[in-house]
């Protein structure tokens, strides 16, 4: 969606799930092989008795919905910030919400939440230049 068609209020959403498969992945990618995403003997003894997902996955969830669908293909993301409130867990379903809530010239601003169930599990703010509007040419 082009700058000029975005508006305050939109909104989109997505749900990831968060498997075993996908956080292994994750670790690969990123190098982060802390144990309590990875090993569950480990990830018992801490305080959240068990393996949870890296805070960053939600990170990637939300550059999808962010590159995806709103604003969409083209979009540029400049900076998000992001509280994480709550472990999320192997085998959660993730639903990750961006909703628009400023829009300039170059610019715009989105909220971008993170549930499990009801629960928010992370908030923060995303900021992005929305893809520009391709000027067509007409053939001659």
């Amino acid at each position: 969606m082009d700058r000029d068609a975005l508006a305050v209020g939109q909104s989109a959403e997505r749900t990831f799930s968060v498997t075993d498969e996908r956080v292994r992945a994750f670790a690969e990618v990123s190098e982060d092989h802390n144990p309590v995403h990875l090993d569950e003997g480990y990830a018992a003894k801490t305080l959240f008795r068990g393996r949870v997902a890296h805070g960053m996955l939600l990170g990637g969830f939300i550059s999808a919905v962010l590159g995806d669908a709103l604003p969409g293909p083209g979009s540029i993301y400049l900076g998000q910030t992001v509280e994480f409130l709550h472990p999320v867990r192997i085998g959660d379903q993730v639903k990750v919400k961006a909703t628009v809530t400023a829009v300039d010239r170059a610019r715009a601003t989105l909220e971008t939440l993170c549930l499990v169930g009801d629960v928010v599990v992370a908030r923060g703010e995303a900021t992005v230049i929305p893809p520009r509007r391709r000027k067509t040419q007409e053939a001659s």
